[in-house]
């Protein structure tokens, strides 16, 4: 029985989420069917990052393993043939029998769009995240920057979360602009649940002024989500990289720029 890693990439609108649920249209559930069927047995998978509701994915990694005697590219072209348009597999390789897509990775890095308009955008809808007043982007920077550090995240952490601890290591945090587009990256050794959606919710208080640089200062101290700004909307939220020791494909899209044009301020 061999080990296999993918490479995917998936538009998130409308699925319920990466993990299986009974009598709901998943990721993983439309993966594992397309899987099972070309390997011609059944296929279980471990994911990198169990994305939500309405969220995306550029470069997701998933494990498993099969019995099936299949070339590399038979495993993309055969998988991609039984999964939706929305899901792509884009890349396979073999790896060793200690590899865990999920305990061996290092880092997960997130992007957030957030289309900064009067209007929403019906040609971007649900692939970008939109707020209609104009935003304060230095301020925003600047309350970015104390996210950085190993610390605990509870002020930005969903009640229903299950993780047995609220610290995390944020290894890199920033805010880019692209004509009146701006990209938050998050990148760390892991996140809890709804934890970037959190955040870039808080942000936009800081953006628009219903927040100060030391009020949101505060809120992290507090590490009490009753305290903190809504939860923002899913459609913005991609995952961008997962980190390993060891090159596992050829890809380097992390710092890629959706919706056309380059980062500027």
């Amino acid at each position: 029985m061999a080990k296999y890693a993918l490479l995917l990439e998936y538009n998130g609108s409308d699925f319920h989420g990466w993990q299986i649920q009974a009598n709901t249209r998943t990721i993983q559930g439309c993966l594992e069917y397309a899987l099972s069927k070309f390997a011609n047995e059944p296929v279980k998978t471990i994911t990198a990052g169990r994305t939500d509701t309405g969220v995306h994915a550029l470069n997701q990694v998933v494990h498993f393993t099969s019995n099936a005697k299949r070339n590399l590219c038979g495993w993309i072209n055969g998988v991609n043939a039984n999964l939706p348009a929305s899901i792509c597999v884009k890349q396979v390789a073999m790896v060793e029998d200690d590899f865990d897509a999920r305990f061996s990775a290092l880092s997960r890095t997130y992007h957030y769009y957030l289309l900064n308009q009067p209007l929403a955008s019906s040609i971007f809808e649900k692939l970008i995240g939109w707020y209609h007043r104009e935003l304060d982007l230095d301020a925003m920077q600047k309350a970015i920057q104390q996210l950085i550090g190993k610390q605990d995240f509870s002020s930005f952490r969903a009640a229903n979360c299950q993780a047995s601890s609220p610290v995390r290591d944020m290894i890199a945090a920033e805010i880019e602009k692209s004509g009146n587009i701006l990209r938050f990256t998050f990148r760390a050794n892991a996140f809890l649940y709804h934890m970037v959606r959190n955040i870039v919710g808080a942000l936009v208080y800081v953006g628009n002024g219903r927040l100060s640089q030391d009020e949101f200062t505060d809120l992290i101290a507090a590490k009490n989500r009753a305290k903190a700004p809504p939860t923002f909307m899913p459609d913005g939220l991609y995952l961008a990289h997962v980190d390993y020791a060891n090159n596992i494909f050829n890809e380097n899209e992390s710092g890629m720029w959706l919706f056309g044009g380059n980062s500027s301020d």
